[in-house]
């Protein structure tokens, strides 16, 4: 007999399957712990459903539409859930595999943490504006075997 997913862990696939459908899932006063936290100029976090959304939605757009989390793992409980995969994109003729990590903290079957976590956040950054050492970081990684097919 088969055992159903947890609710957080469904909640968590149906994210995954469509950022912009984040603010369906997180409470009014969610924190979005940035994967680019740690290099100057960008946030370390966002605050509140209206910003996290607009956060999610401003990464989709930098990547032309093209990013997709390919899931992995997912593993959740009532209070913690964390997401392994790779983050892929194609912008302006280059091809990105990231793995990332995602960690969520739950209240009451809502989202009200998030800490993005990319492998290498400043290539995956330099990446999205276009700059050019990173197309070779992120084709580095693309190329590992361990990532599958980028």
């Amino acid at each position: 007999m088969a055992t159903r997913a947890h609710p957080n862990i469904e909640t968590l696939r149906a994210i995954y399957a469509d950022l912009s459908c984040i603010d369906a899932y997180c409470a009014n006063d969610v924190v979005l712990h940035t994967a680019d936290r740690e290099i100057q100029g960008r946030p370390v976090h966002v605050i509140g459903k209206k910003a996290v959304h607009a956060k999610e939605l401003e990464l989709i757009a930098m990547t032309g539409n093209t990013l997709a989390m390919d899931v992995q793992d997912i593993i959740a409980n009532d209070h913690f859930g964390a997401v392994l995969g790779i983050l892929r994109a194609h912008l302006d003729g280059q091809d990105a595999a990231m793995p990332f990590c995602g960690l969520w903290r739950f209240r009451n079957g809502l989202v009200v943490e998030h800490w993005e976590n990319a492998y290498d956040a400043h290539a995956l950054g330099q990446f999205l504006v276009g700059q050019r050492g990173a197309h070779q970081a992120t084709h580095a990684l693309s190329a590992d075997p361990s990532l599958g097919d980028a």
